[in-house]
Parts: structure tokens; C-alpha cells; sequence
């Protein structure tokens, strides 16, 4: 017969055998895959049928494309990885980080024309916040300046 330890290890072996087993499962189910603009573009110009597939794009905002459509739900914006440029069309309220430039990541499916549909969009938050200097002359004020949606103190942009 068996001893009490060997039953122990058996059975706790059984026990992370099947949370291993499960987690794994789990994950490619519903994981899903995050691409660059160009990468997708591979994608579907291989596999047309990948336009049904929801997929994460990791990209930086076009500076200038950003267009909030009157109601202030929906936005239409371009995507860029620096090689390829993916127009996508968001609906929902955006993150206060989302400005000119940002890195985003937004979810969705590719459309039959070409415009990526998404249905979350987050934007990469700042890693460090800091208060401007309030003496224009002071060291780094140029860093501030060149940031999007800087302000002056008058309210106007500098």
C-alpha cells in the first residue's frame, strides 16, 4: 500500500497538472493578437479572412488626423507604425491622454474599406508627471512647449 506522502504528491500533482492545464486553455481562447499597422496589412494581404478576426494594433497617432465628430462620441483618427498609416474609427468616450502623437493601442476588426473599427481605444499614459516651469527662460521649457496641447500661462499656445 501506498504511503500517505506518495498519495499527497499524487494528488497535488493532479491538482496543478489541471490548473496548468486550464490556464493555458484559457488563454489562447481568449487572447488576442496585438499587431504594428504593417504587420496587419501582411496579415490580411495572406489571409483575407483575417478581417474578421479581432486583433489589438500597437501604434502612434498620426499628428493632425485626430477628427471628433460633432456629438463628441465618435472620432476618426490614423494610426501609423512609421512604415504604414490604418485609418480607424472609434465610438466611445476617449481617454483624456489621447492627443496628437500618442502611442495607442485600440481593438477592433479591420472593415471591407480599408478603416479599422474599433471598439476600445487606450492611450499610453505619461510614465512621470510634472509641472511645468512658470519661468519661460527656465532650463527643459522648451520639452514642455513641444508637448501636445501644451498651453501657456495666458491660455494661448505658446
Amino acid at each position: 500500500m501506498a504511503s500517505a506522502r506518495t498519495k499527497f504528491l499524487i494528488g497535488g500533482a493532479l491538482v496543478l497538472g489541471t490548473a496548468g492545464y486550464l490556464m493555458a486553455t484559457s488563454i489562447s481562447e481568449t487572447g488576442t493578437y496585438y499587431l504594428t499597422p504593417t504587420e496587419l496589412a501582411t496579415r490580411i494581404n495572406a489571409d483575407p479572412g483575417f478581417r474578421n478576426t479581432g486583433v489589438k494594433i500597437g501604434a502612434r497617432v498620426v499628428p493632425g488626423s485626430i477628427q471628433r465628430i460633432p456629438g463628441g462620441r465618435e472620432y476618426l483618427f490614423n494610426v501609423t507604425d512609421g512604415a504604414r498609416v490604418v485609418p480607424v474609427v472609434y465610438r466611445g468616450i476617449a481617454p483624456d491622454t489621447f492627443t496628437d502623437g500618442v502611442d495607442v493601442v485600440v481593438e477592433g476588426r479591420m472593415g471591407q474599406d480599408g478603416t479599422f473599427h474599433a471598439t476600445t481605444l487606450l492611450a499610453k499614459c505619461a510614465s512621470r508627471y510634472e509641472n511645468a516651469p512658470t519661468d519661460p527662460n527656465a532650463p527643459g521649457m522648451d520639452k514642455y512647449k513641444q508637448t501636445p496641447g501644451y498651453k501657456s500661462a495666458t491660455g494661448t499656445k505658446a
